[in-house]
């Protein structure tokens, strides 16, 4: 009989992978052991069917375990008779953590059952329940967890203990005896029917969840809404909300792929589309101006009470001050979040790390991710063939929507959202995120990553780095980056020659020196050239620009020799100075960004004033174009200027003729929309059909708009098409981009050097 060691790669650890590989050996007759160490899970069996073992290995796992490689070698050490599970063993970290995943229905079950964990809100099992937020090291194990604290009680040591059971070596198993506690401040004897009564009242409250706090309030009260906004300085950024299927049913049209992707383990917020006349929440106070809400079903069990307590959806708003990371600890949120709730439900588990929620939607194209975060982080990626034997890379990402990447052995790990690297706590929280990556997986880089523009504070961070430790460094332009991501997440193979990027975003800064952000590049990983680009406008004002959409009109129309039309429109902001600054280039750089021209485009239709959060004035015109689909969307996009300059003022002057007759403002959205595309998609179909390009993708923040994303796919009906679905198309995505560019590069030298 053989005999074997068998090592499996992968998510396959706190998933339930070795009691499954002890009832397989049951089943099959065969003696030896499985352990975890730090590798993965190690099998040394002896027996007839070992052949059927290594088979239903590969074909069959639990739930939430992801097999990548299974490797077969012989064993030549003694095995006893019989089949055991043994202790974990520790070593250099090659394997990697699960993410969080939400309740399974075994366990919801009991919560709503009558047994000793009936209404205990941290009910799980090795088939859900915290994975990522509690960890604090490895090899995966419960006093390497903040579960660490509370000591096994004699029943729930017994269900650990039984391969059995499907709690077996569950790390975070607990119970109303053993586990963590949960109250309430004010205090109150029964949390859960004070703080389901405090928000049926109309109060708002701070909620400890998975991955940090949560601010609360009754979703179908606007009153409610008006003040949990007016305390946190929210305006009109859109709220998310938790609720069961009935209630998001009742609100929102939901497709069977909505459906499934709500009740993904991952459980991320899906971007629905609004019903028509909702019913359950003020949709209008939670998204003013937008046709869509996003949605998430509870998560954990205390969501899940909660929400059954309550008996109405509830906003489930990151629990933070304006601008500053998430609040994770008890005595954080006391003192943060005191001016914004009116109490708190607070547990004393404590979260390793920050993990906002997920955010997604689903096109017709498939998934699209907004926001990577809790549910899908650790999770990796296979980088694409040629990639394999490159060197360990770090990569810092952009300004915007902070991520750190870490690549290792042909995989990358894109790390969670970190938010907006402008304040000094999302910087120090940047930080903290890279000592804890770099600590949690032993990574060590070769070469570190950074964006092109020297005053990100990634790039210096990812530059100071690189001197300490004296290893390489790479800087990547940023549309760059964004195109290679799509290649990557594509696995378009490192050799396999150039396809045209379109890449739609704010801004970036060009290897030109001039802000770039409306680009059709062609390339590949180790080299691109940009192609075609919109018009450079300037930016009256620079970064204002970025947050009064007026400004870029004034240029866009001023630039389309429509300046009698700007004076009308705009009267009362101060033109004759900002005209005279872009004249002699004062704080008016010269800009191809898409993104302003969406701004520019919203302002002409009525946005006024300035944005309080990014893409408010884009979201609104996208609104505003999918209610002329809706309505049967018949028209033509708006002409653009042919050649290498995408040139705006055709755009412009037709815009001015559509405003003259009173043309509805949803058409002119969508006639900007289908122009747009019309004119990138062109030019970069042209590319293809010509033999220099073998595909185009697609990326940059503008493609989370999914009216552009299918008028860019209809455009280019014909020609291969990559999109993202893994990862975000905005900044999100960018270190991974850097990564793969940074080993193809130091790949293609060392080839060259031999």
């Amino acid at each position: 009989m053989e005999t074997v060691e068998i090592r499996v790669r992968g998510q396959v650890q706190g998933v339930g992978f070795r009691p499954f590989v002890w009832r397989l050996a049951q089943e099959l007759g065969l003696s030896g052991h499985v352990l975890n160490d730090a590798g993965g899970v190690v099998i040394r069996v002896r027996g007839a069917a070992v052949e059927a073992l290594v088979a239903r290995l590969r074909g069959e796992a639990p739930v939430l375990a992801r097999v990548d490689q299974v490797e077969v070698s012989r064993w030549l050490g003694a095995l006893a008779e019989g089949f055991v599970i043994l202790a974990s063993e520790a070593g250099a970290v090659r394997t990697r953590v699960t993410p969080d995943a939400a309740s399974c229905p075994d366990c919801l079950a009991e919560v709503a059952g009558t047994g000793r964990r009936a209404g205990y809100a941290f009910t799980n099992c090795t088939h859900c329940g915290p994975r990522f937020s509690i960890v604090t090291g490895l090899p995966y194990d419960r006093a390497q967890t903040t579960m660490a604290a509370f000591a096994l009680c004699a029943d729930c040591a017994e269900e650990y203990r039984d391969p059995a059971d499907r709690r077996f070596h569950a790390q975070p198993i607990a119970c109303p005896i053993c586990g963590p506690k949960v109250w309430c401040v004010p205090e109150a004897g029964d949390w859960l029917a004070a703080a389901a009564a405090r928000l049926r009242a109309g109060e708002i409250l701070a909620i400890k969840g998975l991955g940090g706090f949560h601010i609360a309030c009754d979703a179908g009260n606007p009153q409610a809404i008006a003040r949990l906004r007016a305390r946190k300085h929210r305006p009109a950024k859109p709220l998310a909300v938790m609720g069961d299927p009935a209630m998001i049913e009742a609100a929102c049209h939901v497709s069977d792929p909505e459906r499934a992707l709500l009740r993904d383990p991952a459980a991320p917020i899906v971007v629905l589309t609004l019903r028509a006349r909702a019913t359950g929440v003020a949709a209008r106070e939670l998204a003013p101006g937008q046709g869509c809400l996003g949605w998430m079903l509870p998560y954990t069990p205390l969501h899940h009470l909660l929400v059954a307590a309550t008996g109405r959806p509830l906003v489930m708003t990151s629990g933070n001050p304006s601008g500053e990371p998430q609040v994770i600890g008890n005595e954080e949120a006391l003192a943060k979040l005191g001016g914004i709730v009116d109490g708190f439900v607070l547990h004393d588990r404590a979260i390793a790390r920050r993990l906002d929620d997920s955010v997604e939607r689903m096109t017709p194209q498939g998934p699209m991710v907004l926001r990577r975060a809790r549910g899908r982080v650790p999770d990796v990626l296979d980088l694409p063939e040629g990639f394999r034997e490159g060197p360990q890379v770090i990569a810092y990402g952009g300004q915007m929507k902070g991520a750190i990447c870490l690549v290792r052995e042909g995989q990358a790990l894109l790390g969670h959202h970190l938010g907006d690297l402008d304040n000094a706590l999302n910087i120090a929280a940047f930080e903290a995120a890279d000592r804890d990556y770099r600590a949690l997986f032993e990574h060590s880089p070769d070469l570190v990553a950074v964006d092109l523009h020297p005053e990100f504070r990634a790039t210096r961070y990812g530059e100071a780095r690189a001197q300490a430790e004296g290893v390489g460094l790479v800087r990547v332009q940023h549309h760059h980056a964004h195109l290679a991501a799509c290649l990557a997440e594509n696995g378009w193979a490192r050799l396999a020659g150039p396809v045209a990027g379109i890449v739609l975003d704010g801004l970036g800064l060009g290897e030109d020196g001039h802000i770039w952000g409306g680009e059709i590049l062609l390339g590949e990983y180790a080299t691109c050239q940009r192609v075609a680009h919109l018009s450079q406008v300037p930016l009256p004002g620079g970064d204002r620009a970025s947050r009064d959409p007026w400004r870029n009109l004034l240029a866009q129309l001023d630039h389309a020799g429509l300046g009698a039309l700007a004076d009308l429109l705009l009267s009362g902001q101060p033109l004759a100075l900002l005209r005279q600054a872009m004249a002699k280039g004062l704080n008016a750089p010269s800009c191809s960004s898409a993104g302003r021209l969406f701004d520019a485009f919203a302002a002409a239709l009525g946005f006024a004033g300035s944005q309080s959060f990014e893409g408010e004035a884009a979201m609104g015109l996208e609104a505003l174009a999918r209610k002329a689909l809706q309505d049967g969307g018949v028209c033509d996009g708006y002409p653009f200027g042919a050649g290498e300059e995408i040139d705006t003022r055709p755009l412009w002057q037709a815009w001015a003729q559509d405003r003259a007759r009173a043309v509805p403002p949803e058409i002119m959205a969508l006639r900007f929309h289908r122009g747009l595309a019309q004119a990138f998609a062109q030019r970069a179909s042209d590319l293809v059909r010509a033999g220099r390009a073998q595909a185009v993708a697609l990326s940059g923040g503008c493609l989370q708009n999914t009216v552009l994303q299918d008028e860019l796919v209809a455009a280019l009906a014909g020609v291969p098409v990559l999109l993202h679905h893994k990862v975000p198309a905005n900044d999100g995505g960018l270190a991974l981009g850097q990564a793969v560019i940074g080993m193809a590069r130091a790949m293609g030298e060392s080839q060259a050097a031999r």
